[in-house]
């Protein structure tokens, strides 16, 4: 290997379940396993330090409380100086702006941004993006690639890198059978998923969806996963009052997500907006979990009709009803995409190509922006 380098990941926030932060973990696991100096700064949170003292990376928790916040500013630029960073990778727009105020003050041989929902740019976030003192913009599927380019950032400096499922962790070997126990499901039972609360979700939709199916197929049971108990106590009213209430079942955030896919029948995912590729049905796919999901952004790079699984059109719940029951009359034809599934995810989908697509990346920039004399 190369020089190692010396990278500074920054994610201004303090959550740790959810897909950005499992991916930021991953690829920080994955450089430093590489032998680089990887450094992590996120919002003050205690599983964080410990997720990063375990692995033996350094870990700075800084308020980043807005994107003008002097503060967190003095303490990245002391973070920059301390441990000489040749490359920071920031994970979010205000973590760009900090790293920006920041540059003003010490030197950042490469600045790259990540890129991973849809949602358009306003004025001020399309400066973030064009200015010259970001080097590269990472975006996580072509589709993200063409609305930055169509809204005027440079075609040369971004960069398409999916995020990765670590494939040794989500496997077709894993059991889900403790999974179905807990919800006391019987072996004849349809376990449909979806993982992801958000509105932009399709939740709603999916529960709309579920009431059709149910009336069609008795024996079907939804699973929603990673809510809150403010949203677990809204979803379970929203099923009861579409009548599906016995039928579903919330779980909070949780580690144990390929248990979960692989005691599944089907992952399904109705998200309507912002959406890069969803992380949970190219999770699903790794474990040859059957797949659903909107016709929309990145997820035909993924899902491809009738290959590798079934797309549907978003805000349709009628049509994600008919797509269910398709994957449920149909299981081994089913199965038979969530195999190939497989196979496309370990090509190109995979921690171990984004570590070392990213990391490749990193060389390629600082060779061009920061050679070493």
């Amino acid at each position: 290997m190369a020089e190692p380098l010396r990278i500074l990941q920054i994610y201004p926030k303090e959550d740790y379940f959810t897909g950005a932060a499992i991916q930021l973990c991953e690829l920080s696991f994955g450089l430093r396993a590489r032998g680089h100096h990887v450094v992590v700064a996120t919002r003050p949170s205690e599983i964080w330090a410990a997720k990063m003292r375990e692995a033996a990376v350094p870990h700075y928790a800084l308020a980043m409380s807005s994107e003008v916040d002097l503060r967190s500013v003095r303490r990245l630029v002391r973070i920059l100086r301390t441990h000489r960073i040749q490359v920071v990778h920031a994970q979010k727009g205000k973590a760009r702006t900090l790293a920006l105020i920041a540059g003003l003050f010490v030197r950042i041989p490469v600045l790259i941004l990540n890129r991973g929902v849809s949602f358009p740019l306003d004025p001020f976030n399309r400066l973030g993006y064009t200015t010259k003192r970001v080097t590269a913009v990472v975006a996580v599927c072509e589709s993200i690639k063409r609305s930055l380019v169509a809204a005027g950032v440079p075609e040369g400096k971004i960069e398409v890198i999916y995020s990765g499922t670590d494939t040794d962790r989500f496997h077709p070997g894993v059991d889900g059978g403790t999974i179905r126990q807990e919800l006391g499901l019987k072996p004849d039972q349809f376990l449909i998923t979806q993982i992801g609360i958000r509105s932009w979700r399709g939740n709603d939709d999916v529960l709309e969806a579920m009431r059709a199916v149910t009336a069609r197929a008795p024996r079907a049971h939804l699973l929603f996963v990673g809510a809150n108990e403010q949203k677990a106590k809204i979803l379970r009213e929203k099923a009861e009052a579409r009548g599906v209430a016995d039928a579903t079942s919330v779980f909070l955030a949780r580690e144990d997500i390929p248990d979960i896919l692989a005691a599944s029948d089907c992952c399904v995912d109705a998200s309507y907006q912002g959406l890069g590729l969803t992380g949970a049905l190219r999770e699903a796919l790794a474990v040859e979990t059957p797949v659903i999901g909107t016709d929309i952004e990145g997820n035909p790079e993924l899902i491809v009709e009738g290959q590798t699984g079934f797309l549907v059109p978003p805000r349709n719940p009628d049509a994600l009803a008919r797509a269910i029951v398709r994957v449920m009359e149909n299981p081994a034809a089913a199965k038979e995409m969530a195999r190939a599934g497989r196979k496309l995810v370990e090509a190109r989908f995979s921690t171990r190509v984004k570590v070392e697509r990213t990391e490749a990346l990193y060389a390629r920039l600082l060779a061009k922006y920061a050679p070493i004399a």
